[in-house]
């Protein structure tokens, strides 16, 4: 049990992964992955609808190191090190997803499957690594997710 009484079992890196949330959901997701010990990183998509600007506000939230490559190989290879934020566990949620989904679809899906390398890259480690996007019609399966 944790600290809220709310035990959602983030802490276990076999079942960590990428998921579509609803919208209002990330709040409690950010209090129960503190309580499991994860850290919490929040990354704003709203208005996000090219792959310019997400590459620069995840590497911008994320804290990456100067000099990054700011393309999706380089992206994927920040967020399987993280060594930078060292921690037991990892949590990052993508608020308004739907704008990046809906205006650049190809982005969005690559963005899916890098998140995803990167569970599975933590994951040997047995890293709890998740990723949550709050999206509009998340209740209905969002392509591309494990919701």
């Amino acid at each position: 049990m944790s600290d809220s009484g709310f035990d959602m079992g983030l802490e276990d890196a076999g079942q960590a992964g990428v998921y579509g949330v609803s919208i209002g959901d990330l709040g409690g997701l950010a209090a129960a992955a503190r309580d499991a010990g994860l850290k919490v990183l929040r990354v704003d998509l709203e208005g996000c609808t090219d792959k310019r600007t997400l590459l620069m506000r995840i590497g911008t939230q994320l804290d990456f190191p100067p000099g990054w490559g700011r393309n999706w190989d380089a992206l994927s290879d920040a967020l399987r090190d993280l060594s930078w934020l060292p921690a037991n566990g990892y949590a990052l949620l993508f608020n308004d997803a739907d704008d990046l989904r809906q205006r650049s679809s190809g982005d969005f899906d690559t963005l899916l499957d890098i998140l995803s390398e990167a569970t599975a890259r933590w994951t040997e480690d047995k890293v709890p690594f998740w990723a949550f996007l709050e999206l509009r019609d998340a209740d209905a399966g969002a392509p591309g997710t494990d919701a």
